[in-house]
């Protein structure tokens, strides 16, 4: 079977629109007087509730329509992106649930597959599925709700960018284009790195004698809109260099050959304002292009990048710059 005839949008491009979300959240925001350290007002990559002095909670949940044909992937894919969460404000994942929601009709095998391979990811990040809700649905949908741990000293978030800060980036970007318009050698290699968590990535980060200043996981807002977020919470303005953007094989060929995803519209949409691109018309589309599973973008000392790009798998992709906050592709 191949899960994607069962569903018309898939992975994190099924995600609304930046502009009309952030506007309801936004009316939702209200502080709880102190514990609720990270929440909706601004709101980031997962919630954050203090439990006691040196421990504090991560709670995110991150669901979404199949965006590849096979089961396992799918899980695997699903639950990567939504351990991501909780990596991305420096936490460790602990626990699980997943949220599902599949057609009576749909194959009991294929619903299996989909379980197990979410479970093996989530045990690879350190954590463990304790159960979950299953409904009826006429596409099949799935994720999972992720508790996670962290130090209220050392939660990351998406502000605190700073002039002189060096833009990095632990994975490449091109998922939506290539699934939707590249070879299966290509599909298949992007769907290899979609599987992998961002755990390893934020390790290293946590491992930097100089903390990182920002950051976040790129998923369905792409590479600008997660960026413009940590630009307008940082107040500053970030300068992405789009010859030194990492790649999935394939992406800037689909991309040339005009491929785009439903989500390319509406980020185009959302950051009609805060983005200024002279870029090369394929990279500005990849720039744009909804990601799932996509990587961790941080921002850090310029000696902090030379030790990631040097020893590491990560990619220095721009620099940020003072304000006011803008993204600016070149």
């Amino acid at each position: 079977m191949k899960l994607t005839e069962w569903t018309s949008c898939g992975g994190c491009a099924a995600k609304w629109g930046a502009a009309p979300l952030t506007a309801l959240v936004r009316d939702l925001a209200r502080s709880d007087g102190g514990s609720l350290l990270v929440g909706l007002a601004p709101f980031d990559d997962a919630a954050v509730y203090r439990l006691s002095d040196d421990a504090a909670l991560v709670s995110t949940t991150d669901f979404f329509p199949p965006l590849v044909d096979d089961p396992d992937d799918f899980g695997a894919i699903a639950a990567a992106n939504a351990c991501s969460d909780v990596f991305a404000m420096g936490g460790r994942v602990v626990l699980a649930l997943n949220v599902a929601a599949f057609p009576e009709r749909m194959p009991t095998e294929a619903i299996a597959a989909i379980f197990a391979a979410a479970a093996k990811v989530v045990s690879e990040a350190g954590g463990t599925i304790a159960g979950g809700h299953t409904i009826r649905s006429e596409e099949p949908i799935f994720g999972l709700a992720v508790q996670g741990l962290v130090h209220p000293d050392r939660v990351w978030t998406k502000a605190g960018a700073e002039p002189g800060d060096i833009l990095v980036l632990s994975k490449p970007i091109g998922t939506g284009i290539v699934l939707a318009g590249g070879g299966d050698d290509e599909k298949r290699s992007a769907i290899t790195r979609m599987r992998t968590l961002n755990r390893v990535a934020a390790e290293v980060l946590a491992g930097l004698a100089d903390a990182p200043h920002a950051v976040t996981d790129v998923t369905g807002f792409g590479l600008l809109g997660h960026g413009w977020e940590m630009a307008e919470r940082s107040g500053v303005a970030l300068v992405l260099e789009g010859s030194a953007l990492p790649l999935y094989d394939g992406a800037l060929g689909a991309a040339r050959a005009g491929t785009r995803t439903g989500g390319d519209v509406r980020n185009r949409a959302h950051l009609a304002d805060h983005v200024t691109s002279s870029a090369d018309e394929a990279i500005e589309a990849l720039a744009y292009d909804p990601q799932t599973s996509g990587g961790l973008l941080a921002a850090v000392t310029p000696g902090a990048a030379e030790a990631l790009v040097r020893d590491h798998d990560f990619a220095a992709v721009g620099s940020v710059v003072p304000g006011p906050a803008a993204i600016i592709l070149r």
